[in-house]
């Protein structure tokens, strides 16, 4: 039986005990239940994205962050960056809004309240020394925070057995009959079990994801008399259920609980929110919240990290999570370590660390202790802005205080080095963490290979040390396998690459599209233009959107091997699901046609871009430049540069004093030959140019020839 089969089915039972009526409304109005009355507060309040920045001492003004991206691209040359508007910082400094909560809270801390020091350290490059102090007036940059929590990894045993009638139900779970259900096979058992036997036997069914199970025996437990359902089922079931995506489920079991007392527990509003949160329905997680304040159900500590989190999931701000926050502090809710790290990661995914810092010191003096995972989304939120310094002196106060670093902890350390191109720190790493016991994971060893394999010529290394990884036990994942397929990429192994992506799908991982683009760049860097179009194919049928990386690639490595057509091909594609031409991409063209003899086709090119309302920029005019003076075409050479100029669209210094000194050369050389032809005209007019002489006959070599025998005769 399918998986839509049996959800149809259970439905169908769910359902048993209404009328066709109730069950048509149910159908009709199932997310709209709990929006009928005013909510406290709005699921969507209308407030800034930016939230302005004060701190207990005077520092800079700190630009806007940078936009969340997906995972990293290993390709940042082909990569875009838009350029942040002056006037946006400013802005910042000026509206400040007497209002705003944060900075009620930042003002409200006097002077004797400010430690020295806001817990910001730092270290000497590459770990030699010991962490120091930095001054809490240094400026802080903006950074790109793309943290998840690694939570504990449940190792089940697959022998767990129950004893007695709860071990014959888990059993009949295990090895169900095809085309049947649970509930089929749990008539004999009715007056046989508690309450506490049917919770024992959905706590071993959801941690070995039988969900279809779980299902069958909870409506099995909602019908029987009286009814076998409990809170802490509920608890169990819907974090399971929102983890497999089913949130329709849980929206209709959590309609369909008794009205008493007992289900009106925090903890079964708790369990469907975090269920909600996992399976991406925010609107019916802030219409659950909704409800839970109707009924008067007080929130505590859980509840107000979960809010926080779905916040800054739907896209809220800092400020919003912070007003929430006050919000829930005014109902009396407790301060917890839970609490602090949802905050946290609020305002370092802006990048405000300096502002999380200064939280997470007034949290301390509350008495709320940072855990590990405060420590870690402090350290990915400075290591993430390239400043790792900062996160390992984090990383020393972590130790200092006591609290034991995890294999997170070690991985974004890791990450951060990988980036920075360090793979001995790296294997330093790994063999500290085996020292204080903790045993490296696949991400551990994805940042080695991708350290590796940044660097040409370290291919070999990147390829050992993911034949470590598969020795120690380890099944590769598909970032695994894309930091190996860039290492032979960069190397210019594409075969390599190819064998490797192969390995990938035998294994039955499945690419992404990190891995495709990894793949994409081996090829054009190759320029096999065959292989190109077949990745692309292949993509596509794997019905895998490319982003604006991979559309770049893809029409660089058309361009540059002559095929225009095909390049074209790439950007009416990708216009159609949404990645218009940028000034990038007719660069990309330009220089192309330029390295291609088809100079002729780049003023047409540059009408395009103005057609389009993209403005030129100096890429744009350099490509052309030069395009023009590689065919000895001085005069257009010299007609852009001088557009170039008006426009401002002046490259850096050195590119700029290269290009001056080619046109200075060609300037100087086509002067020498108008002052010459000029002196010519004006000798030739007033006839004081020589007398040209006549003709030489065709008999003129042979004359001299016999010239010099004829002297050569006399002297003898």
């Amino acid at each position: 039986m399918s998986h839509e089969c049996k959800v149809t089915q259970f439905m169908k039972i769910l359902l048993l005990g209404l009328g066709g009526e109730e069950l048509y409304r149910m159908a009709l109005m199932m997310h709209q239940t709990f929006s009928s009355s005013c909510p406290l507060f709005k699921r969507k309040p209308h407030f800034s994205k930016t939230l302005i920045r004060v701190s207990a001492t005077p520092s800079h003004p700190v630009p806007t962050p940078l936009s969340h991206s997906s995972s990293p691209i290993f390709l940042p040359f082909l990569q875009e960056q838009e350029p942040t508007p002056q006037h946006q910082v400013q802005q910042k400094e000026e509206d400040e809004d007497p209002n705003d909560p944060i900075l009620r809270f930042f003002k409200s801390r006097t002077s004797t309240q400010d430690p020295r020091f806001e817990s910001k350290l730092s270290l000497q490059k590459n770990r030699r020394t010991s962490w120091r102090l930095a001054s809490a007036t240094d400026p802080e940059s903006e950074a790109e925070f793309d943290v998840e929590e690694e939570k504990e990894q449940v190792v089940l045993d697959p022998f767990t057995s129950l004893q007695g009638v709860a071990g014959e139900i888990l059993h009949f779970a295990r090895n169900l009959p095809e085309n049947s259900t649970l509930g089929e096979v749990l008539g004999p058992y009715v007056g046989r079990v508690g309450e506490r036997e049917c919770v024992e036997v959905l706590d071993v069914m959801c941690k070995e994801g039988l969900v279809m199970g779980c299902l069958y025996l909870f409506e099995w437990m909602r019908l029987q008399e009286p009814p076998l359902v409990t809170a802490r089922a509920c608890s169990l079931l819907f974090p399971m259920l929102g983890r497999a995506g089913m949130g329709d489920e849980v929206m209709i079991l959590l309609r369909n609980l008794p009205k008493t007392r007992q289900f009106r527990d925090v903890r079964v509003y708790n369990a469907s929110i975090s269920s909600l949160l996992s399976c991406g329905r925010y609107d019916d997680a802030w219409k659950v919240y909704e409800e839970m304040e109707r009924n008067n159900i007080h929130p505590d500590h859980v509840t107000c990290s979960i809010m926080v989190t779905v916040m800054r999931k739907d896209g809220h701000s800092a400020k919003d999570a912070w007003e929430f926050f006050q919000r829930m502090n005014r109902k009396g809710v407790e301060w917890s370590s839970e609490v602090l790290g949802a905050l946290l990661k609020s305002f370092c995914d802006e990048g405000l660390k300096k502002e999380a810092l200064i939280i997470q010191s007034e949290m301390e003096k509350k008495g709320i202790s940072s855990n590990a995972i405060v420590y870690n989304t402090l350290m990915d939120a400075y290591s993430k802005s390239n400043h790792v310094e900062e996160a390992e002196g984090l990383f020393g106060e972590m130790k200092a205080k006591g609290v034991k670093p995890t294999s997170a902890t070690y991985n974004i350390l890791m990450d951060a080095y990988s980036r920075r191109m360090q793979p001995r720190i790296i294997e330093d790493l790994l063999l500290e963490m085996q020292e204080r016991g903790l045993e490296p994971n696949v991400k551990s060893y994805t940042c080695l290979i991708s350290a590796y394999g940044r660097q040409k010529k370290m291919s070999d290394m990147a390829a050992k040390a993911f034949l470590r990884m598969k020795k120690a036990g380890m099944r590769p994942t598909s970032h695994s396998y894309t930091a190996l397929i860039h290492a032979y990429s960069i190397s210019g192994w594409h075969e390599k690459a190819y064998s490797a992506f192969e390995n990938m799908k035998r294994e039955g991982i499945k690419p992404s599209i990190e891995t495709y683009t990894a793949l994409l760049d081996a090829f054009r860097r190759a320029g096999d233009t065959q292989i190109l179009v077949k990745i692309w194919k292949l993509m596509l049928s794997d019905k895998i959107e490319g982003t604006r990386v991979t559309f770049n690639i893809l029409l660089d490595g058309f361009a540059k091997q002559g095929h225009y057509m095909e390049a074209r091909d790439v950007v009416f594609e990708f216009g159609k699901i949404g990645f218009q031409p940028t000034v990038m991409t007719y660069n990309m063209l330009m220089n192309a046609y330029a390295r291609g003899g088809q100079h002729s086709r780049l003023p047409q090119l540059l009408k395009e871009m103005m057609y389009l309302n993209l403005n030129p920029d100096s890429i744009t005019y350099s490509t052309m430049i030069y395009a023009y003076v590689r065919v000895r075409d001085f005069k257009r050479a010299f007609f852009y540069h001088k557009q170039m100029v008006k426009s401002g669209q002046i490259p850096d210094s050195q590119s700029y004093q290269k290009l001056r000194s080619i046109l200075d050369v060609k300037a100087a050389t086509k002067n020498r030959r108008d002052k010459s032809a000029i002196l010519g005209i004006i000798n030739s007019n007033m006839g004081l140019l020589k007398p040209k002489k006549g003709k030489k006959d065709e008999f003129w070599k042979n004359k001299k020839k016999q010239k010099r025998i004829q002297s050569f005769a006399q002297d003898g």
